[in-house]
């Protein structure tokens, strides 16, 4: 196999070179931005380094006219793997060993968070980028998307490409990734239905809409429970919805209480629980929520998460609650803020599925099912209009 490193201006260009020196069967394994000339670090340019490689002896069919294909994710030994029995005889064993240790070299290098900068991706994939990264899209989803794009963007004859295909081709690739996740409300397919979340991201009003939900439209006979000890005006908030909804509400101030309580409400179709606010950077808060809480098979757990935080905050978030049995997600808050990206990163970044999605104060109107349209469309709605 040979490799070898370009620095070109642009992607366009490094391709020129690649294609006129390794052909069209080149495969990239790399790209990154680099800087180069300059005075004591002064007047830098950037530029873009790409490793490429061509193989002697391809093994697969040829390269449709004016592609150069990007090389699939490889492990150091599959490298080892796939040198050919031909190549081997033909070679001494110290340049063998010399080129395995290039390619290990080069795959630790490569990582997913390294993408083009928008200004330096194709025109037409600019707009793709600039949306995803305003709208909050983590850097390593981004670059997956764009490389997908960029892929079957090379591979049809340049007539064939359609800049106005690529929002929906976007759409379509976040549907596939989010298809393999449980998006959509409960399935109650549990009888306990277990709410947590740190302070301040609308877990008592988000209960009571779930419970308004199950008793108005669906007729569900439900209970509810509340740990949440530490503040007076949340159990104070809870009762008051429980009284509208003419349903009963029991407070938990131990395992032993919640234990009780549930055994009262034993022939119920619903159980809600309202967990305790805390701070989420408090390691014992989880810990302290298995004292008073029933996280057993036979309860169902869903985190709370605020639009209006920060993503580094919700990462944090969802790693101090990862003791606790987790598959979806409900997202509160879409009305104060502008930026959805979570949408996107919390599914695809930590495998949670979402279940609704609240949209402001009122109970039980302003809460809905989530659904993979309703978590794409907001992501990609401004770069419809571009």
């Amino acid at each position: 196999m040979k490799i070898k490193k370009y620095t070109a201006a642009s992607m366009h260009e490094a391709m020129k070179l690649i294609r006129a020196e390794l052909g069209d069967e080149a495969v990239i394994l790399s790209s990154k931005e680099v800087e180069s000339g300059g005075f004591l670090g002064f007047f830098t340019k950037k530029k873009l380094e790409v490793v490429a490689a061509i193989d002697p002896m391809p093994d697969h069919k040829p390269a449709k006219r004016n592609e150069v294909r990007r090389a699939p994710a490889v492990s150091s030994v599959q490298v080892e793997r796939n040198i050919q029995p031909a190549e081997r005889a033909g070679r001494s064993d110290e340049d063998l060993v010399k080129e395995v240790n290039e390619l290990k070299k080069l795959i630790k290098e490569i990582k997913p968070a390294q993408m083009l900068s928008e200004q330096e991706y194709p025109l037409p994939f600019q707009t793709i980028e600039n949306q995803l990264k305003e709208q909050g899209v983590s850097r390593s989803i981004r670059a997956e998307i764009l490389g997908t794009l960029l892929n079957e963007w090379y591979k049809k004859p340049e007539q064939d490409r359609d800049p106005k295909a690529l929002l929906n081709q976007t759409a379509e690739w976040l549907k596939k990734e989010l298809s393999i996740l449980p998006v959509g409300g409960l399935r109650f397919e549990k009888k306990i239905i277990n709410i947590v979340g740190p302070t301040g991201v609308g877990k008592t009003t988000t209960i009571a809409k779930i419970a308004a939900e199950c008793v108005l439209k669906q007729q569900k006979k439900v209970a509810l429970i509340t740990t949440d000890t530490y503040r007076i005006a949340a159990v104070e908030q809870l009762k008051t919805y429980a009284k509208i909804l003419n349903i009963p509400i029991e407070v938990a101030y131990s395992i032993e209480d919640f234990k009780k309580a549930k055994d009262l409400y034993k022939h119920f179709d619903v159980i809600l629980v309202d967990s305790a606010g805390r701070n989420f950077r408090n390691k014992l808060y989880v810990e302290e929520l298995s004292k008073v809480m029933d996280f057993t098979e036979e309860a169902e757990t869903l985190l709370v998460l605020a639009l209006t935080s920060k993503y580094e905050d919700m990462k944090q978030i969802i790693a101090q609650f990862s003791l606790l049995p987790i598959k979806q997600v409900i997202f509160t808050k879409q009305d104060e803020t502008s930026s959805y990206g979570a949408y996107i990163n919390v599914p695809l970044e930590f495998g949670l599925g979402a279940a609704y999605i609240t949209n402001g104060q009122n109970v039980p109107d302003d809460m809905k099912e989530a659904t993979i349209e309703q978590l794409i469309e907001p992501v990609l709605k401004e770069a419809e209009h571009e």
